[in-house]
């Protein structure tokens, strides 16, 4: 039976942090679906097709048939149950992240036993990485182009130029 896996997140910018999840995701899942919530109250810097095209551009090859991009505005759990899932993803920077996503971990597992949520380390290069970060860096036209893959990179400039 194949494992599937479900990475939720906002990934506005997709940045070098959510790549490294996901390449470790990888290891222990068969396939990822990359989920981007869509919340009516609060606009995002890219539009959901942007964030998937620049999702799909950044994945390599290789590695391309493992992976799909949805959207979502419903609970995580039932997200993951439709798209097949039995773990979700969640990435770790540091222990303020553990606190906030053991509580959602325990919340989702109340209401779907039959999803395990899995916490991978971020590597220490991406630690430091957030998207409202490097949101707030190149809307003022700072270069955040080492925290995004080059695509991203991009993206950012011509958004915010």
């Amino acid at each position: 039976m194949k494992k599937i896996a479900l990475y939720p997140g906002s990934f506005d910018p997709f940045t070098n942090g959510h790549l490294d999840i996901l390449l470790q995701g990888l290891a222990i899942a068969d396939e990822i679906v990359i989920a981007i919530g869509l919340h009516s109250s609060k606009a995002g810097m890219f539009t959901f097709d942007e964030r998937k095209a620049l999702i799909t551009k950044v994945v390599p090859e290789a590695l391309s048939k493992r992976i799909s991009v949805i959207s979502f505005k419903n609970l995580v759990v039932d997200t993951a149950r439709d798209a097949g899932a039995t773990i979700l993803l969640r990435g770790l920077r540091d222990g303020t992240d553990l606190d906030y996503e053991m509580q959602m971990a325990g919340m989702n597992g109340a209401m779907a036993s039959d999803v395990q949520t899995v916490f991978l380390p971020s590597s220490p290069e991406t630690r430091p990485i957030t998207a409202t970060l490097v949101r707030q860096i190149a809307s003022m036209k700072g270069d955040a182009s080492s925290f995004v893959p080059d695509v991203v990179a991009e993206a950012l400039k011509l958004k915010n130029d």
